[in-house]
């Protein structure tokens, strides 16, 4: 199935950012906004937790930002609406889940469909879920990545935009090896938010295309 193509705006991209912990693939966003060829700037931050360095991060670069806690609501639904509002009103082009550790509902993706998006520490689709380095060890694969898809209703199962490959080493645990994934999944995601943002894209079944 085609879905129609989204263009590139005729204004820097706006983007909203979501986030659950340190912000590091925030911060090289952050980072890459503040050259105006780019093609895109963070608008707004959120996150489901207080207290965690990415909203320091935003704060410090003048961004916005809001919680949404989960427990706050009395239902997961409710949760997902309030999400979906408050992402909603600060009019983003593209949603990128960065480091976000919760499985938005139908609600959020009806309203950003094929423009919300997730940047994953695993070649997928192996290594799917929370702990991505660890199943991969523990597997004993030589060669893990990272990879940035379009978000689905599944976990971690849409349609696949970018991959990254990198090595295992010998002595590598989860800490040093989720180290490096990190360097190459920052300029992945770099990478892939200015050509979306500067040519458009679309979504093709499983294919997704930047002109």
């Amino acid at each position: 199935m085609r879905r129609p193509a989204i263009r590139p705006a005729s204004r820097p991209a706006r983007v909203v950012v979501l986030v659950s912990g340190t912000g590091s693939l925030l911060a090289a966003l952050l980072d890459a906004a503040t050259d105006p060829a780019y093609g895109a700037r963070v608008v707004a931050v959120g996150a489901d937790r207080h207290g965690i360095a990415a909203l320091d991060r935003a704060r410090q670069a003048d961004v916005p930002t809001y919680v949404r806690k989960v427990r706050d609501f009395p239902e997961r639904a409710a949760w997902d609406r309030a999400l979906t509002e408050a992402t909603a009103s600060y009019e983003p082009d593209l949603v990128v889940s960065a480091g976000f550790m919760k499985i938005v509902g139908q609600v959020f993706l009806d309203r950003f469909a094929d423009r919300y998006i997730n940047s994953h520490p695993a070649l997928l689709p192996s290594f799917p879920g929370a702990h991505p380095v660890r199943d991969a060890l523990a597997y004993g694969v030589q060669v893990s990545g990272c990879t940035l898809h379009v978000v689905d209703a599944g976990v971690d199962t849409g349609p696949v935009i970018a991959q990254r490959a990198v090595e295992v080493g010998a002595d590598d645990d989860e800490a040093s090896l989720h180290e490096r994934i990190k360097a190459v999944e920052r300029a992945m995601l770099v990478t892939h938010v200015g050509r979306m943002a500067r040519a458009g894209w679309s979504v093709e079944g499983r294919r997704v295309r930047i002109p």
